[in-house]
């Protein structure tokens, strides 16, 4: 059988934390181990949540994986020193969640609409890509301004594509 499996966040036509999740769905207790370009501080612990043993980012380096592949063997969760300190921080509750990134405020999915708007999507391509009503994207919308403290859908708009042009330098 499959021994782990290593995933990456970006994935075609699907988000990697859909993937993630029906995976640990359909093999319960298979380690998955996601190795990946993007900020740790911003998927981590989303990818955590979702059922991953560990989060490492590609630049960490050869060594580094097989260090957290083994660790995984033996049971445990692996993430980096600085994204463990920080998760053990927010834990103890020494500090708000609200002090890290404000999208840690955003479920998965609002985050997946999020980053689908910086991609230059439509209310309605978001809804056919998500099998969502186009209602139900605006109401996510909705959210993601309250929560971003984003006046109105150009504030968004902008927002969001300056988040996704970020994303795509880091790595």
């Amino acid at each position: 059988g499959i021994d782990l499996v290593l995933a990456d966040m970006t994935m075609p036509g699907r988000s990697g934390l859909d993937f993630l999740k029906d995976l640990v769905d359909l093999h319960p207790g298979l380690p998955v181990l996601v190795v990946s370009m993007h900020d740790e501080l911003v998927y981590a612990e989303r990818a955590l949540r979702a059922g991953a043993r560990g989060y490492i980012m590609k630049e960490a380096g050869g060594e580094n994986l097989l260090a957290a592949i083994r660790q995984i063997f033996e049971g445990l969760v692996y993430v980096s020193p600085r994204m463990s300190a920080l998760l053990l921080d927010s834990f103890s509750g020494r500090k708000t969640r609200d002090a890290e990134s404000p999208f840690g405020k955003l479920t998965d999915r609002e985050f997946e609409i999020f980053q689908l708007i910086g991609r230059g999507r439509g209310t309605r391509e978001i809804a056919q890509q998500l099998g969502l009503s186009t209602k139900t994207v605006d109401v996510h919308r909705a959210n993601i301004k309250a929560k971003l403290d984003l006046k109105d859908t150009p504030g968004l708009v902008r927002h969001a594509v300056r988040w996704v042009e970020t994303q795509g330098t880091a790595g």
